[in-house]
């Protein structure tokens, strides 16, 4: 995070996101002075608390691909999570503590394999020796009277060390060198996977129960291994990541990532608006106050239990998103609206902006269908009036039914596309325009008719 300012973050996620300056700027500072604060003096570091964010706005404007952006660019533990999952302690489901075990799961593998990519080299190496012992196994010495035990056979020993097996084993070693071995297969002894996974969910937050046992259960019982006949590239990846694995000190990693998820740790909380409480409700409602309240200590700062050990959550930044139709921000408890401070309202998208989320990001989904016909032969290609007129048939069908946002446009533009789609592999080569007149003919019957355009668009 050295290097980027809040200038190039929001540079970075222009690439990909279009408009909603005033999120990509909020974001952007959030992350800096994530740095920022590990540059203040210890005395002070720890007062220093996150400014939480919202992000308030309808469905398919970019809050989500904001929250995925924003975990590519932060070197940092981050964990994306739907609110509506969790339920109160005392109901059947996940509890709110489960994110920041699995934040912390997170953290741990990407700084063990962080660590395994540092001792890699030296990984490969002792693997190219396990290769060669594999591909030469030592020979067997010939059994000698028992009268002559002791020096004759240490003297046949050092004899063949000398001159045959280092000249044969470097000969061999040169020829994995140069790959003139890849296509031979050797017999390997990997560790099978003998206990299944599987998940406990509880009403008092055990699922860490689930962990325990297997962890109880993997001592009790030796590692099962079984042999498997591989190729030697592929062997030797399988005894690189074996060596790479033991070179690696697990409670180093263990350390490094809790602080790791206490000093940098994002949590983005989507749907945070299917939590909060909403009048003129009936029947059975999964206490949605109660997991705000569940919620509450670990936004605020709380400790919690994890397999590795125990991990605070006072440092850790949380960025909410929720459409809010049926409520608002202030229908959630007082306290939780306090510990989100900063509020950011991205706006509706409209026809020029849906223009340019056809062409402009590195990801744009023209781009994606040119590339997907291209696979068989055929060249796709969008005039201007035709992105024109697929913004716009978007942006009615958005205004006369529900408004989903830019993802109105996959269903626009399947639409358009499925017929040639369907008989792509069938058609020879050929390069195919798409102009307004074919977009129009496509989508006339659908557009034109509001019952259908609601089912079909």
């Amino acid at each position: 995070m050295k290097q980027l300012t809040p200038r190039e973050i929001v540079s970075e996620l222009d690439k990909y996101i279009i408009s909603q300056k005033d999120a990509k700027r909020s974001v952007a500072i959030a992350l800096r002075n994530r740095w920022r604060r590990q540059q203040v003096p210890e005395d002070l570091r720890d007062e220093i608390a996150p400014k939480n964010i919202i992000l308030i706005g309808p469905t398919g404007v970019g809050k989500t691909e904001i929250a995925r952006r924003l975990a590519r660019l932060a070197n940092s533990p981050f964990l994306k999570i739907e609110a509506s999952k969790f339920t109160e302690v005392g109901y059947v489901g996940r509890d709110v503590e489960s994110m920041i075990r699995d934040l912390t799961e997170l953290a741990v593998n990407m700084v063990r394999s962080d660590e395994q990519e540092a001792v890699k080299t030296k990984a490969q190496r002792i693997a190219e020796e396990r290769m060669l012992d594999i591909l030469l196994p030592p020979k067997r010495e010939p059994e000698t009277s028992k009268d002559t035990e002791g020096e004759e056979k240490t003297l046949e020993l050092v004899r063949k060390n000398v001159t045959d097996t280092p000249s044969t084993r470097e000969k061999i070693r040169k020829m994995l060198h140069e790959g003139k071995l890849d296509n031979r297969y050797v017999d390997l002894e990997v560790a099978e996977r003998s206990m299944p996974v599987v998940e406990i969910f509880s009403s008092v937050g055990l699922e860490e129960m689930d962990i325990n046992l297997k962890d109880m259960f993997g001592s009790m019982f030796p590692k099962r291994t079984k042999k498997r006949k591989v190729k030697v590239p592929e062997a030797l990846e399988i005894l690189t990541q074996e060596e790479a694995q033991r070179l690696v000190d697990m409670d180093k990693v263990v350390k490094k990532a809790i602080g790791k998820v206490e000093q940098t740790g994002i949590i983005f909380l989507d749907e945070i608006d299917k939590i909060s409480g909403r009048e003129g409700t009936h029947g059975p409602d999964v206490s949605r106050e109660g997991v705000q309240r569940d919620l509450l200590p670990i936004v605020e700062g709380s400790t919690v239990t994890t397999k590795y050990g125990m991990v605070k959550t006072d440092h850790i930044l949380f960025i909410a998103s929720g459409a809010f139709h049926a409520s608002k921000p202030s229908d959630l408890v007082p306290e939780l609206q306090g510990r989100f401070p900063i509020r950011v309202e991205l706006k509706s998208l409209g026809k020029e902006d849906f223009v340019r989320i056809l062409t402009e990001p590195k990801n744009a989904l023209v781009l994606q269908y040119k590339a997907l016909l291209k696979t068989e032969g055929i060249d796709l290609v969008f005039k201007d009036d035709a992105i024109s007129a697929l913004a716009e048939i978007a942006t009615e069908v958005n205004e006369r039914t529900e408004n989903i946002g830019a993802r109105r446009l996959h269903t626009v533009i399947e639409r358009l596309l499925d017929e040639i789609l369907f008989h792509a592999p069938e058609l020879s080569e050929q390069q195919i325009i798409i102009d307004a007149g074919y977009v129009y003919e496509k989508l006339k019957d659908i557009k034109d008719d509001e019952d259908l355009s609601r089912y079909i668009l």
